[in-house]
Parts: structure tokens; sequence; C-alpha cells
């Protein structure tokens, strides 16, 4: 294994900035607002911010489509507020990485308002243009957000290519001086003193030059892990990423263990790290993402056995459950009803971080806040909610009820509702109006009465990740399942010199008898339960019991 690094020790808090605490009233979370809550990161103990994209942007994707690479978009403040953010995180011991999102542009960025203005700009080759075919698109790849995944132009009388939205066009990474102007615009932002990147959709940036059709319109067979993907990030880290101390993680929906080793792996020269998707995908339905299934336990533990025992040695995991993209943590894995809540977040902290790997939490998600499941669909902001509710109920595939089963379990707007920081109007987010409506819940689920509650979800995670930083064994022990079969309870093992640490969840509301384990007559030590009061040889409804075999 490498030399040790420091983002091998993070602990990373995500924020969505339009959501996160406004500070002038205007209803959008902003910079400055971020720059009054950085006690309360570095008391959590986290060390590092991922920022979602603060860049100029129109907002079709709530900033995912950015206009300007190097102007921060007015909603959230300015330059100056910005550098005045970095200065004081990095006053605190807090790192900031920035979310990247190269796949695509904006439509309203420059490079694409000179490319589609006539075919004879050096830019036109900067995105991907083609013929059509037969009166229509050149081929039947199918957008990610609904609809074809082409878009005609008719002034030039060619067809752009976007895998997500049509105001999303895909840059062409085949062309030189588009990787040119990425390096340039990154090592900007290094130079400035950011400190890393999380790269938003990064293992689509290749695709096929030939751009054949796709089984049932699907461009996922081409355009994920695409043919030249592995070289481009090489040479990035060649150019840029390899004269920085930083910090970098690529979202790869589809990647594999064995593709992860290739972006990730220690002796690559591409990524730190890389977010895989299987553990969110194991609701998935007939109809993708959108279905109201429960997660079946021993998928779950499949899969996280397996990249943790996969990339052992070669590459370094993300531990995360949530995201901006995601449902609430305890929404989708928990149980978010009133007497379960708080306990199986907590369960679900202790689970996951006490694996092998950096940890990623998303704002509130140390709250135990849950999904917002608003009864109108014209509650919600998200442009893929709302193309697929379009397509699935306009196209018969389900009924308006159906649909809005599914949005409230997995739309990304759940993710989205501002941060209860209190029991205030709006949540002591904004003093205006929100942009998106607040969970009603806020009243009893905030940062101001859990900092009070020495038992709230909030204590529990600070108690968890001080335990992480003092104890090498979380770092850096052998992972190794315990009871693997057993359907209801996730349970490994962490050793390191002699010491062994045994984590056992209940992911149920039933109590669970414990089997035997063999301490091989040592003494078994409790160092963590989400209950208050010493339980039995059993494990209560959504219980964590961690123990401790020193050697």
């Amino acid at each position: 294994m490498e030399e040790h690094e420091w983002w091998k020790d993070a602990v990373v808090y995500q924020i969505y900035p339009r959501s996160f605490q406004d500070s002038n009233g205007d209803g959008v979370g902003d910079l400055q607002g971020i720059l009054r809550r950085l006690d309360y990161i570095a008391e959590l103990g986290a060390n590092v911010i991922w920022l979602c994209p603060i860049y100029a942007s129109p907002n079709e994707d709530n900033g995912y489509d950015i206009s300007d690479y190097q102007k921060i978009q007015p909603d959230f403040g300015t330059m100056e507020d910005f550098e005045c953010l970095l200065r004081e995180a990095h006053k605190r011991g807090i790192r900031i990485i920035l979310d990247l999102a190269v796949n695509h542009t904006s439509d309203e960025h420059r490079w694409f308002a000179h490319s589609r203005a006539d075919r004879g700009n050096p830019c036109r080759d900067y995105y991907i243009w083609r013929e059509g075919r037969g009166g229509g698109p050149p081929n039947n790849w199918n957008s990610w957000f609904g609809g074809s995944a082409w878009q005609y132009d008719a002034p030039s009388g060619m067809y752009y290519l976007h895998i997500f939205s049509p105001k999303q066009p895909d840059l062409n990474w085949d062309n030189p001086a588009v990787r040119e102007s990425v390096f340039q615009m990154m090592t900007w932002w290094l130079d400035k003193g950011v400190d890393g990147f999380r790269m938003d959709v990064i293992s689509l940036i290749s695709k096929p030059e030939t751009l054949p059709d796709g089984p049932g319109g699907d461009l996922s067979p081409f355009c994920i892990n695409g043919p030249h993907v592995h070289a481009y990030l090489q040479e990035m880290n060649e150019r840029v990423l390899s004269r920085f101390d930083i910090m970098t993680v690529g979202e790869c929906p589809g990647v594999t263990v064995e593709e992860a080793k290739k972006y990730a792996g220690f002796s690559r020269g591409e990524l730190n790290m890389v977010f895989q998707f299987e553990h969110t995908s194991t609701t998935d339905g007939p109809y993708g993402k959108w279905s109201d299934r429960r997660v079946w336990l021993p998928d779950l533990k499949k899969i996280f056995f397996h990249w943790q025992n996969g990339l052992k040695g070669a590459a370094w995991n993300c531990l995360f459950w949530g995201n901006h993209d995601q449902p609430r943590a305890v929404s989708k894995f928990g149980d978010e009803r009133e007497e379960y809540r708080a306990r199986s977040a907590k369960m679900l902290a202790t689970c996951l971080y006490l694996m092998q790997g950096t940890v990623f939490l998303y704002q509130g998600e140390e709250l135990g806040m849950t999904n917002a499941a608003f009864d109108s669909l014209g509650d919600y902001r998200d442009i893929e909610t709302r193309n697929a509710y379009r397509d699935l109920v306009g196209g018969g595939c389900v009924t308006h009820d159906e649909m809005m089963r599914y949005i409230h379990r997995v739309s990304r707007d759940n993710a989205r509702t501002p941060m209860q920081w209190d029991a205030s109007p709006n949540a002591g987010f904004t003093t205006g109006t929100p942009w998106i409506g607040v969970n009603p819940n806020y009243k009893e689920i905030n940062a101001q009465q859990e900092q009070s509650d020495d038992r709230s979800v909030l204590s529990y995670y600070k108690r968890l990740l001080r335990f992480r930083r003092e104890n090498a064994i979380v770092r850096d022990g052998d992972f190794m399942p315990f009871w693997p079969e057993h359907d209801k309870i996730l349970g490994y093992t962490r050793s390191l010199n002699g010491d062994t640490l045994y984590v056992l969840c209940n992911f149920t509301d039933e109590r669970m008898p414990l089997l035997e384990i063999d301490t091989h007559g040592r003494y078994l030590e409790t160092v963590f339960c989400n209950y208050e009061e010493p339980g039995p040889w059993a494990l209560r409804p959504f219980e964590a019991r961690v123990y401790l075999v020193r050697a």
C-alpha cells in the first residue's frame, strides 16, 4: 500500500449551497451563510467541505449546468466571498474541495455560444455535433433526463449530444483544445488554494467515435467507462493533479470493483477515490430508480463486503449513504418512523463509518433529517423528477398516485430541502421565502435542539467521528465479514496489531438474538451502542453495538 495520505483520514461534509444557510433573506443559501456555520462543521468533526457547484449557471440543473467556471453564481455571492470562506475554513483546519462538472457545460457557456455560431468556428469541435439520420437524430440514444439525447440546432442544421438536459451539451474530450481549456481552469482554482475536486460523472467523458445505436436506446454501454477515459484522466493527473497536495474523487456511475482499481488504483496516476452506486441502486425497479421498493439487507451486505475486500491494498473506498442526488439516508436505509428514526440514523452511521475508507456525509444526515414527501408535484423543483413524471405518467406506465409514491421515496429534492437549524420559521434557514419548501418536521428535528441533547443523533455522530479519528484500527485494520449469511444483522470485524473491533448492526424493528462470538478468552469491551442502557445478549430494534477485544 502507498504511504499514508491526509485524504484517507478525512471526514467530508457535503454542502448543497442553495439549501444550507441564507445570509441575506432572498431564500437561497449562499457563501456568507456557509461562513457562519464553519464552527458547527468543525465541532461535528468534519475536516473537509465538499461544495456542490458554486459557479455561474442558469440553473437548469441546479448548478450542474455551468456557464462560467471562473465566476461565482450571483445567488451565492462573489469571488471575494469565496476567498474569505476559503481562508476562514483553512484557519479552522478545514479543507474545501469543489464540485467539477466537465462532462458537459451549460448551453449558455461562451464555448457553446461560439460552437453553435457557425461550423467553421474554432469552438465548433468543443462539443459533439453530428448530421441527422433518416430525418431524425444521429442514433437512438436516450437522455438520462428523458427524451432523445440529441438536440437539433436549426441554424447549423446539425444535432448536438446531451446525456442530460438539452441545456447541458456534452464536451468533446477527444479534442485536445478542450482538455487544455479544462486543465487550465482546474489549475487556476488550485492556485487559488482549493484542496481538490469532486468530479461529476467523470466516467462519462469519453464516447466512441462511431456512436453506435444502444440496446433499447440505452447509451450507457458506450458512454460509461468509454474508450479513452483512463488516458484522459492520466493526462489530467500528469498535467494538473500531481502538482498539488489535494483530494480527488470521481463520481463514476456504473463502475465495478475492477474498473475502480483503474480509476483510483494506488499506482494508476488517476484519482484518489471513486463513488460507486451499487448500494444506492438496490431498490431499482422496472423504471430504474423510480420505485418504492425497500432495501433487502443480503443485497446490501454483498455489495459492501465486495467493495471492502475487492479494493483492499489496491485502492481506497468512499463511504457514503446519501448525497444531493439521493433520498435521505434514514428514509431509504433506516426507518423514519418517530420511534425508530434517531435509533436507525445512529445505526447507519455506525455500520458504514467504521469500515475502511473516507467518510462523506451529506448536510443534515448528522441530524437524522428525513425525506420531505411533498403532497403536490408543483412543490418539486428537480428537473429529473418533473421529466420522469411527464414520461411515466404521461406515457401511461404508472398512475399519478404510484408516481407520487416513487417521488416521495427517491426524488433528488428529498435531499435538497433546507438545512434544519432551529425551530424558528423556515427552520432558521432564511428570513425570506425559501427556494424550495422546508420539511414540516423541522420543529422536532433541528441542529439547535440536538446540540443540547447528549442522546441526539448529532451528539452520537460527534462521538463516532472522534472514535474514527483516534483509533488507527478504523483506518488501517483488516476487514472481515461477520455472520455473512444473516439476513437481518450486518456484522464485520476490523483487526490491527492483535486488536479486533466487532461491529454488529440490526437493520430491522425486531429483536435479534446474537450468535456466539469467540474471543479466545479475552474481554469483550463495549465501545459503542446506540441505546443508552446496557442491553441483553441480543440486538434490539435498529441497535448498533461495537465491541473491542484487545490484544
